[in-house]
């Protein structure tokens, strides 16, 4: 089967014309590994991305109390993308579990190719947008099972309180100054300056629950919003903290299924500009080329939430001396 055919019956890659998974496919080179083989390395500097076709690959990595497995890829994911986009060493070892074929995917060719054809980089961050949400969901879940595996424990952080924030409202210039912060077209900016809501929250208020349904989503403009999960038995567990300038609640827009996690103001409050789903929806649609710089910003800013629970759920492993390290 050709790489164009191969791609075309993927999930992640069905928004892809025809002419556009063509142009992917001359980036690619087809590879296959024995079971047991390691493709990429923790630690190492490269940039690769790779598509799974066929076979199983573990993502785990190496800790005093053994190996730590994180994932296991099916067939259609793409793996290695975390280093394409924010340039750092690998934070993980991918094994073959089973004798599995790859595409490889040339980063230099890659971009250099989006560079040249903005609509292609459109469909690319796209796809890269939909596999880490997906990524980030099951490590959000993996969480949750690693706590009911080992019987751990953990701090909690003040249960919060649920009153609705009074009205408050923004002048224009302060919402746009913080569009015009991250660099994104004057059609985005003002599309997003003049659609947004701004919201603000006392200490510990939700702005979340996990299980909610996704009907916005959000970007901090002051104070701070903690993302946590809540773990049977063991408390509230921080996750992330977003700062000015932070997009978070975009994970159930995309998939179209309930929060993963919650969203809480932290210790000194936040005030955050809410973004309707309609919005982001317009805003993101494949169609348009407008919504590039974006795209961009919130494929960056999973990469490095997806590294930074992957370091919490390796750092409860060892704390727990070595229990719950298997997905079963």
């Amino acid at each position: 089967m050709s790489a164009v055919n191969a791609l075309s019956i993927f999930p992640l890659f069905d928004h892809f014309a025809v002419e556009q998974l063509e142009s992917l496919a001359a980036c690619i080179s087809q590879v296959r590994f024995p079971a047991g083989a390691k493709v990429i390395q923790e630690g190492e500097r490269s940039a690769d991305a790779f598509v799974l076709v066929s076979g199983r690959i573990r993502v785990e990595r190496e800790t005093p109390y053994g190996v730590f497995q994180l994932a296991l890829l099916e067939p259609g994911e793409i793996f290695g993308e975390v280093s394409f986009l924010d340039g750092d060493v690998r934070s993980v070892d991918t094994v073959c579990e089973t004798e599995s074929e790859l595409f490889l995917i040339n980063p230099m060719a890659l971009r250099a190719l989006a560079d040249r054809d903005q609509k292609f980089e459109l469909a690319l961050y796209w796809a890269l947008w939909r596999n880490l949400s997906i990524k980030l969901r099951k490590t959000n879940h993996r969480l949750t099972r690693f706590f009911s595996e080992t019987g751990s424990t953990s701090d909690s952080a003040p249960t919060g309180i649920d009153e609705p924030t009074g009205s408050f409202q923004l002048d224009l210039a302060t919402k746009r100054d913080l569009f015009q912060e991250q660099k994104l077209s004057n059609m985005e900016i003002n599309f997003l300056t003049s659609l947004s809501q701004e919201k603000k929250y006392h200490p510990n208020e939700v702005l979340f629950r996990e299980g909610d349904l996704g009907d916005s989503m959000y970007i901090v403009l002051d104070g701070k919003v903690r993302i946590t999960k809540n773990i049977p038995g063991a408390g509230e567990e921080a996750l992330a903290f977003m700062e000015r300038g932070d997009y978070f609640g975009e994970m159930a827009l995309i998939d179209d299924l309930p929060r993963s996690a919650e969203a809480k103001a932290h210790d000194k409050g936040a005030v955050v500009l809410r973004i309707p789903k309609e919005v982001v929806t317009g805003i993101l649609d494949i169609n348009k080329v407008s919504s590039l710089r974006l795209l961009r910003i919130l494929c960056t800013l999973l990469a490095k939430r997806l590294r930074e629970i992957d370091d919490k759920l390796v750092g409860w492993f060892i704390l727990s001396g070595g229990q719950g390290g298997t997905l079963g």
